[in-house]
């Protein structure tokens, strides 16, 4: 096993280790270890609410999620000689949930959840039309999985960091605050917003303290979005054997990582649509020197894909184009053709017992495939998401007997905004 730099205790809050990690992007926040290119390493994760979200039937958890403290991140980790305009390439050698615990209060220990969130706390991908709290939690089995609150589905998880990345310089972090604020701008008030601007509230900065603390804390990005260092991106298939290439904009690169997850569908649609968890990550890191100019990789990171991934051989896939609900033609708008898609997969399953938010927690945390499937034929844009049937314990595909009736068990506890 691989040297831990970052060990958590599962007895202790992640602001009382003896190594504390952060929750905002900012070039000076204090690495908390160094290692060597060519060096392999572990780190522990906590899940990215710090064991605020329980193993239970209510979703009053998910409703009053904390999102100003997230994300829980492990870092930052300084990579010995790195230099802005390097690349650095990261391995995933292995990852999983807690080591060694597969019992316990934490996401991690033995079992993960999924998450619909109320459209004042953040909302999600279909927020207009499911706008309350609603929660499903999963428990594992070796690589499997399986859910009480969404019965007679189980699959293999895509195991998977859902954030890792750079840290900014200190003119990329100013030009992330200045554009994020002009969008806010435009309609301030909106429920849930258009973008999240600083906020010292809540803000874990390692070992900072005093000025220097309320100084970063009122610049430091917040980690909810995917930006130009990577951060958020919520890949699914970014899991074991895959390497990344992130641009260097610090000295030292100031690697991060965090908010693994088990599993998760194209999009992570519910916007907590994993299925999150605490866990391990072992790492390996090398150094490509003035790689971003050389291969100009400038803006975002790029990345081979591991080849761990469950296979399946039959999907059945649902279509959706640029109209809205209301019957308005949007021009080429292709997250709308993927929402209309997403309605329509829902909308299926209910014809076999599921309610709309059993669904919809299902999309988001199974190994569902969105793809762009025509982005020219004015004016509809058409994207698809493929449901893999081998998941389902029934069969999925229309029939002339018409679907089976499946009892879908106490349902996913809901909390109302």
């Amino acid at each position: 096993m691989p040297d831990v730099v970052f060990p958590l205790d599962s007895t202790r809050r992640f602001t009382d280790q003896d190594k504390i990690g952060h929750n905002r992007w900012h070039p000076d926040t204090p690495s908390v270890a160094t290692v060597k290119p060519g060096e392999s390493f572990r780190v522990h994760c906590r899940e990215w609410f710090d064991g605020e979200i329980h193993n239970d039937d209510s979703a009053d958890d998910i409703r009053n999620a904390p999102l100003h403290t997230v994300h829980a991140l492990s870092g930052p980790f300084a990579i010995e000689g790195a230099k802005p305009g390097d690349l650095l390439v990261v391995d995933i050698l292995d990852l999983g949930p807690i080591p060694q615990e597969d019992s316990g209060p934490l996401a991690g220990q033995g079992w993960g959840y999924t998450g619909i969130f109320a459209k004042p706390n953040g909302g999600g991908f279909l927020t207009e039309q499911f706008p309350d709290a609603y929660k499903a939690v999963w428990d594992f089995s070796g690589q499997r999985t399986t859910s009480r609150h969404i019965p007679h589905v189980s699959f293999t998880g895509i195991v998977h960091p859902g954030l890792m990345g750079t840290a900014p310089s200190h003119d990329l972090l100013s030009t992330w605050n200045t554009r994020e604020a002009a969008l806010i701008a435009t309609d301030p008030e909106r429920v849930p917003p258009l973008a999240l601007p600083p906020e010292p509230n809540g803000a874990i900065l390692g070992s900072l303290t005093g000025a220097d603390f309320d100084r970063v804390a009122g610049e430091g990005a917040r980690t909810a979005p995917p930006r130009e260092n990577g951060g958020n991106q919520d890949i699914k298939n970014l899991t074991k054997g895959s390497r990344i290439f992130y641009p260097v904009f610090v000295d030292g690169a100031n690697l991060s990582v965090g908010d693994l997850h088990f599993s998760q569908g194209d999009g992570e649609i519910t916007f907590c649509g994993a299925i999150e968890m605490g866990g391990f990550i072992d790492l390996r890191v090398d150094l490509i020197p003035g790689g971003m100019d050389t291969y100009g990789v400038s803006e975002n990171a790029i990345f081979m894909p591991g080849n761990t991934d469950p296979q399946f051989s039959e999907w059945l896939a649902f279509s959706g184009t640029s109209v809205t609900l209301d019957g308005e033609q949007r021009y080429l708008d292709s997250q709308l053709a993927y929402q209309r898609a997403c309605l329509h997969a829902i909308e299926y399953l209910t014809k076999f017992g599921y309610s709309p938010e059993q669904a919809y927690l299902l999309l988001g945390a199974a190994p569902i495939e969105g793809r762009l499937s025509g982005v020219v034929d004015i004016p509809n844009s058409c994207a698809t998401v493929y449901l893999p049937t081998a998941i389902f314990d029934f069969p999925l595909s229309p029939t002339v007997d018409g679907p089976v009736r499946i009892d879908p068990g106490i349902g996913a506890p809901r909390s109302p905004a």
